[in-house]
């Protein structure tokens, strides 16, 4: 074989490589853009710092991870419930279908105006998905989808769940915030005060001596029971604030100004080992009929024979919450829990 057709030889050779090249690399390419645009679940959560959401309206919400909690809007603890469902929903959603081609232009238009924007952050300045959440379909068992800088939107679903996920996405406001009043470790609790301004004798204060406990009336006109210690019930009582959470946050009912004038049923103040004091100032909800306090039980008890079942809080963070009187009757003790057989 002479110089020249190894030459043409060796050319054919280098131009075969050179579109294979270009040919494999295109369709790989196109293979990582199919991947990319069906590929909305992140399997590992661990490394999520920052969810961003916003809606059409404007609202804007900003979840970032600070240690092992997750702050809502850099200020307030977020809700463990509702991160918990929102970081399944990132984890585990999936396509369910590609929806039919007639059906596409509406979807986009759906997706254009009501759509969801989800941006989520790993440790960089640039989120490493972004996508858009639209409206269920019509079962409720999927919602339409759409990846950032993509044309084709999904059906996308939860394998195993029942539901419409948008709704994971979509609170607002305090309904992202943690409802906690009371949780503190009750080995962690150096002292409780229950203050009942309208039945003295029932107030108290619990001090924390070493392993043992000092329970005395809140006021000093009260006297002191001559009675037995109730073993253990100190301890009992204190487990009773390990997790105690209202029922809704009431910032913008028209009657908190004007509760906060009335003098509280109950004030709960609880104080750590670290010095970090807790107050709640319980003021009782009533139902439409004439209400009395009975002397005995400390309830409040309409003519019919209803307790109440609702109190308004007015909580040292400056939030103002709505409680269940079944959730937080476990604490709502007179000073005589403590004494006798």
């Amino acid at each position: 074989m002479n110089r020249t057709t190894w030459l043409l030889l060796s050319f054919f050779i280098l131009g075969v490589i050179a579109v294979s090249y270009v040919y494999f690399n295109r369709e790989d390419a196109l293979m990582r853009g199919l991947k990319a645009e069906r590929n909305f679940a992140v399997k590992d959560i661990s490394r999520l710092q920052k969810i961003f959401i916003a809606q059409r309206d404007g609202e804007t919400t900003l979840l970032e991870k600070k240690g092992s909690e997750w702050l809502y809007n850099g200020k307030y603890k977020a809700r463990p419930n509702a991160m918990d469902n929102l970081l399944d929903a990132i984890q585990r959603v999936e396509i369910d279908h590609i929806p039919a081609k007639a059906a596409i232009k509406n979807i986009v238009n759906n997706l254009a105006g009501e759509g969801i924007k989800v941006e989520l952050y790993e440790s960089g300045e640039q989120p490493i998905k972004t996508y858009y959440i639209g409206s269920g379909t019509q079962d409720e068992r999927g919602v339409y989808m759409i990846m950032d800088g993509f044309d084709q939107p999904f059906v996308c679903h939860i394998p195993g769940w029942e539901g419409n996920l948008r709704y994971r996405y979509n609170l607002r406001g305090d309904d992202w915030r943690d409802k906690t009043v009371f949780a503190e470790d009750p080995d962690n609790i150096q002292s409780v005060s229950i203050e009942y301004p309208k039945q003295k004798n029932r107030s108290f204060k619990l001090d924390r001596k070493g392993s043992s406990f000092d329970i005395r009336p809140f006021y000093e006109i009260t006297p002191e029971l001559r009675m037995p210690y109730r073993e253990g019930s100190a301890e009992a009582f204190l487990i009773g604030f390990e997790s105690l959470v209202a029922e809704a946050f009431e910032n913008e009912t028209p009657a908190k100004d004007s509760v906060r004038q009335i003098v509280p049923f109950s004030v709960i103040t609880v104080t750590n080992k670290q010095g970090k004091t807790t107050q709640a100032k319980l003021f009782p909800i009533f139902p439409e009929s004439v209400m009395s306090l009975d002397p005995k039980t400390g309830q409040w008890v309409s003519s019919d024979g209803a307790t109440v079942e609702r109190y308004f809080v007015d909580h040292s963070s400056g939030d103002f919450m709505l409680i269940q009187d079944r959730v937080f009757r476990k604490v709502l003790r007179g000073y005589d829990f403590f004494y006798g057989r």
